[in-house]
């Protein structure tokens, strides 16, 4: 099992001034690059209408384009798909499956996909508990 902080920013594609979650929080603060974005959902699979719904719920296509570094809550935003994308591979420790995972309405997410549920704080909470129980072996 790799550090969750170390496979978020392997996600993000960002080098942090330290290590793990404090260091993780400090970049998120200061601002992640709009590549950090690009990156997760590109990580997620998604292509095409999906990766620009996905991208513009984070940071409006307009905004995206003007944009080289997130303000602090779009990089909150990026970060919290990121950990959604990092927690779905290491349940199914492929990146295909975890993919698949991501983008299929599950009906314990109220028949939502994982990655739109991780638009939200509270619908990545959904979704993590999902992972979670699964990796404990409990149903899901």
């Amino acid at each position: 099992m790799r550090d969750a902080a170390e496979q978020i920013r392997e996600i993000l594609g960002v080098k942090l001034k330290g290590r793990g979650m404090t260091a993780l929080a400090a970049a998120v603060e200061r601002g992640l690059p709009r590549r950090a974005l690009v990156r997760a959902v590109e990580r997620a699979g998604l292509t095409g209408t999906r990766r620009a719904q996905v991208m513009h719920r984070v940071v409006p296509a307009a905004t995206f384009k003007r944009r080289t570094i997130l303000k602090p809550h779009e990089s909150e935003k990026t970060e919290r798909l990121a950990r959604v994308i990092a927690l779905a591979e290491e349940l199914w420790d492929d990146q295909t499956a975890a993919q698949e995972f991501l983008s299929t309405p599950h009906p314990e997410l109220g028949g939502r996909t994982p990655i739109d549920c991780a638009s939200t704080e509270l619908g990545a909470r959904e979704v993590e508990a999902l992972v979670m129980r699964a990796l404990h072996g409990l149903p899901v």
